[in-house]
Order: structure tokens, then sequence, then C-alpha cells
């Protein structure tokens, strides 16, 4: 462990230091701050001259600054001459804006992909992708994690004689599908439709068994919980007798905190991908962490052995 070098950004703090334990290996040095014209600055504090070095950033506000932040790390780094980069991107920035689906608009996690190369990433590790066609924006490897193995754990510590796993709607029906088949429950797909780029749904139908069991909707995840409250009304009117959602990324962004807190959600369960500050926290939020799941990938990158068995 004496190659690797774990950093953390202003946004991976929350992380970067218990990767660094778990690993068994000091957390590396670096000096971030912003010069009074707004510019951010960044110094690599110690030697990384052929070292395998990982740099964990997440998608947190403010998302554009922080973004930055890791490019200019990636940069600092590269001109340090370290042997190889690799960017630790809990939750990926831009992920939701992964295609054209109106005129004149942005494919920006594509932009994002090609940013972080550009920088002079030599690979990225990701978790729970919001589409997984983003894994083609790189030319460079990309090893994309899932939560689900960590959800999975805890959620086998509830009783599941009565539970069925829900997609909110038809695009997460493969992410359901891989619950409902590690817990050996039956699934039923929402279908749902937004009504513009507001924080709008419309949910129409339940296709699948949910009367009289306790629904567990899966996302990948939670931001303004407009989607989640709604669904969860929506399966007590269909005869469901409680709703919980197990999501990975808590965004929790604007009104999400007062929806859940006041929901009929019996349970909300996410991991730290995204920090969740304790004013965020309410009752019925279980975090579950993510450290051990990266620890361990970052070793077998090291190690050069397989990221796809530990899941």
């Amino acid at each position: 462990m004496n190659e690797i070098r774990v950093f953390g950004g202003g946004a991976g703090q929350h992380l970067a230091p218990a990767i660094a334990e778990r690993l068994g290996t000091e957390l590396g040095r670096a000096e971030l701050f912003k010069f009074a014209n707004d510019n951010t600055f960044v110094k690599i504090e110690e030697n990384v001259r052929e070292r395998d070095l990982f740099v964990v950033q997440s998608s947190v506000p403010p998302v554009d600054q922080h973004f930055m932040e890791l490019l200019i790390m990636i940069d600092a780094l590269r001109r340090a001459s370290a042997r190889r980069i690799t960017a630790v991107l809990p939750h990926y920035p831009y992920s939701r804006s992964d295609r054209k689906d109106q005129p004149r608009i942005p494919i920006t996690a594509r932009l994002v992909a090609d940013l972080i190369t550009t920088a002079g990433a030599d690979r990225v590790m990701t978790v729970d992708l919001h589409s997984d066609q983003i894994q083609g924006f790189f030319t460079i490897p990309l090893d994309h994690l899932t939560a689900r193995p960590i959800i999975v754990e805890y959620l086998r510590s509830r009783d599941l004689s009565n539970a069925v796993v829900v997609a909110p709607d038809a695009g997460g029906a493969t992410r359901a599908t891989e619950y409902a088949k590690a817990l050996d429950r039956p699934m039923a797909v929402m279908n749902k439709h937004r009504l513009g780029n507001k924080d709008m749904v419309e949910v129409t139908s339940v296709i699948g068994d949910v009367e009289g069991r306790h629904a567990f909707l899966v996302e990948d995840e939670i931001d303004t919980a407009g989607t989640a409250t709604q669904a969860a009304e929506v399966l007590l009117e269909r005869g469901a007798v409680a709703v919980s959602i197990a999501a990975t990324h808590a965004v929790l962004s604007g009104p999400a905190v007062e929806r859940l807190r006041t929901s009929a959600m019996a349970e909300v369960i996410v991991t730290d991908t995204v920090p969740v500050p304790e004013e965020k926290r309410f009752q019925k939020l279980t975090v579950l962490s993510i450290a051990d799941l990266l620890a361990e990938a970052i070793k077998r990158t090291h190690g050069g052995e397989s990221i796809s068995s530990l899941f």
C-alpha cells in the first residue's frame, strides 16, 4: 500500500480519510483554496512521483466548483509525475444529462467525461450511474461499482417475507430486477411521465401485485423526492401496507427532506456517496457507508485484481 495515495477534494473529505484508513495508508496531503479573484488553487504537498493515486470527489453543491477543483487536482498530480491517476467519483456529476431528449440541449455527462480525460485521469471509478450508457462516453477505463450489495445486506436484516421490489419507472426495471433476484422477492414496475424540465411527474399505473405487501422502491438517487413521495402515495392507494425506498445517492435537494419526513414512507435507506449533513437527517433516514466498497475496489485496482467479482 506504500505506493497508493488517496486524495480528497472538497467534496470527498467525508470519504477519503475512511478509505485511506481501510487501506492502511496515509491520506494524501494537498492544499486547496480560492484566491481573492475566485480562482481555485491546488498544491500537492508531498512527493507523488511514480505513485498510484486515487482522487475522491463527489457531486456536491456547488457542483461546478467541486468539478473544477477535481480537474485542477488531476492536472497538478499529472504534472507531479504520478504513475497513474484514478478519479473516484462516488456520485457522477451531471449524470442525468446523458442524452438529447429535446432539441438544442447538451449531453453534459459526455462533456464531463471528456474534461476528466483531458485533465489527465488514467481511469475512473464511480458508483451506480444514472444510465449505463455513460460508460461509453469514456475512452479510458471506467469501473462501474454498485451499492446494491451494501443495501441488500442491510435489507436482509428486515423481515422481507411480505416484500415486493418496485421500480419507479420502466427505466429502473433492470435495477429493480437485480434487487429482486438478490432478495428473492417478486417485482413490480410503475409507469411515470415527467412533465417538462421541472420537478413534476405523473404516476399513471402499476404493473405487478403490491396489494397487502411492503413495497420497496429502488432508485439510483433521491433528488427533490417528488417522484418518491408520489410513488409511495400511489402504491398505498393500490393496497400496499407500507412503502420504503432504497437509493444509492442522497442528493436531497430543495424540499426533499421535508417531503420525505412528512410522507407516508416507512424508511428511507441511502448511502454516503453524497455527504448527508446533520441538518438533513431525520428519524426515518438510514445512511449506509460506501467506504468499505470503495476501499476494496481501490485495493483490487492497485493490485490488478478483478472488480466484477465483488458483485
